[in-house]
């Protein structure tokens, strides 16, 4: 089967069009044949090697991407929730033994893969799990109760409109930021105040004098970010930052690994995306074998939405 990963670690150039041999279901397990597959951050860290020199459980190459849509076409045994020819969305490791979704057929635990939003082609689909599952993380992590107000970084972007979304839904209030040219695509997410990303924390202060209960980092900024939090609120943080912290400020370094096989959650978030509740964005589309420029499209920043590599 055709995939597309690195043998050797490095830029976007790395990636390479690879034949593999085509992987089966073993129990508890689906196949799925990936018609599309979202470009994010950890896979451009898999690609350069970030997660150390060997990731996984299995030797080159290395196959990147944590969001697959596609269609079911084969299941293992023990799994009666998949059949074959359901449509599905799939959260996957790929420092896993299978990788990721780059490619035609992807192997994943049935427990991590749930039914595509109605009404959403494969492209819309796959942007939905991890950015959402980890946005769901960290509000569950702060466990705020409605109307308590909640701050968001990096609103613009995918995790960050995800909480924008999610918590409007949970009944907090939320004080975002944007750049001028963002102002209204925050607005729109539901942000009952947006503010300006330049001094976004003196900003805070200055509309919340005692602080927000919590702040969802997705601008990383990490310490920076504590200065906008009451005192024994909650920061959540992406990229892994834990401290030290001040103030009785609880950190929540928030890990998308270890929740891929919720199901519950994952269904939860597809019903979400089904009723509006979440908004699925698609930047931009590039086929399989122009994924060294998704990565380098992705690597300029700025993009909102999300990437998108079309593997159908």
């Amino acid at each position: 089967m055709r995939a597309i990963g690195v043998n050797e670690f490095g830029g976007p150039d790395a990636l390479e069009v690879l034949d593999l041999p085509e992987p089966h279901a073993g129990p508890g397990e689906v196949r799925l044949r990936v018609h599309a597959a979202t470009v994010n951050p950890t896979d451009t860290g898999l690609r350069a090697g970030l997660y150390g020199e060997r990731p996984g459980d299995h030797d080159a190459p290395w196959i990147p991407g944590m969001d697959a849509a596609g269609v079911v076409d084969e299941v293992g045994e023990g799994v009666d929730r998949l059949r074959v020819g359901d449509e599905v969305v799939a959260l996957l490791l790929p420092t896993g033994p299978h990788g990721g979704a780059y490619a035609d057929h992807v192997v994943a635990p049935a427990a991590s893969v749930v039914a595509s939003p109605a009404g959403a082609d494969a492209v819309a689909a796959s942007t939905l799990l991890m950015n959402a599952t980890t946005a769901h993380l960290a509000l569950e992590a702060f466990d705020l109760q409605p109307g308590a107000t909640v701050a968001v970084t990096g609103a613009a972007g995918a995790f960050g409109g995800y909480v924008v979304q999610l918590a409007k839904a949970a009944g907090l209030r939320v004080v975002a930021d944007a750049a001028e040219k963002d102002v209204e695509l925050v607005r729109g997410l539901g942000a009952d105040e947006v503010l300006p990303r330049d001094g976004f924390v003196d900003h805070v202060r200055e509309l919340v004098p005692d602080g927000v209960d919590a702040l969802a980092d997705g601008a990383v900024t990490d310490a920076a970010a504590l200065a906008a939090v009451r005192d024994g609120g909650g920061l959540a943080t992406v990229r892994g930052w834990d401290g030290p912290t001040e103030r009785g400020i609880a950190v929540h370094p928030v890990m998308v690994f270890g929740a891929a096989e919720r199901t519950d959650v994952l269904e939860r978030l597809v019903a979400q995306a089904t009723d509006g509740t979440l908004t699925l964005r698609v930047a931009r589309t590039f086929p399989a074998d122009q994924a060294p420029d998704a990565h380098r499209l992705l690597a300029a920043g700025g993009v909102r939405g999300r990437v998108v590599l079309d593997l159908s």
